[in-house]
């Protein structure tokens, strides 16, 4: 979490040192690089389904699976366990995910993803359910 912090002060940045600090951290955050396909000890995909079924996360994605998920405001979150990246900039692990997951803002202040104030096991199994998508 501490990672997450510093990340966050760095893209406050502006200009180079902005760009500078993305770059690099996207391989200080992961330890030795992102970990793609990665799973999520204890969580629950079939609630991780439910949960984004009934936040209403298919009205900004598209979410295979998740009846009517076909919105286009945020990426498609197809293949979304083979992806090597979470939000164009953090490593994709377990760790990062659940993390964007339960406060997008304090990552990436100003992007469009909401604050849905995920308590820590939903988020997880929001995580499992979105590493199985491969």
């Amino acid at each position: 979490m501490f990672r997450l912090r510093v990340l966050g002060q760095l893209l406050r940045a502006s200009g180079a040192i902005r760009i500078a600090a993305v770059a690099a951290s996207t391989f200080w955050l992961a330890g030795c690089g992102p970990v793609a396909g990665a799973s999520v000890p204890g969580g629950d995909s079939a609630h991780g389904a439910k949960l984004i079924g009934h936040l209403g996360c298919g009205a900004c994605h598209i979410i295979p699976g998740i009846s009517q998920a076909e919105g286009l405001v945020g990426p498609p979150l197809d293949h979304f366990g083979r992806r090597m990246i979470i939000a164009g900039l953090l490593p994709n692990t377990p760790e990062n995910l659940e993390a964007w997951l339960e406060n997008p803002q304090a990552i990436v202040p100003g992007n469009a993803m909401p604050n849905m104030e995920l308590k820590k096991d939903e988020a997880r199994d929001i995580a499992t359910y979105l590493y199985t998508l491969r």
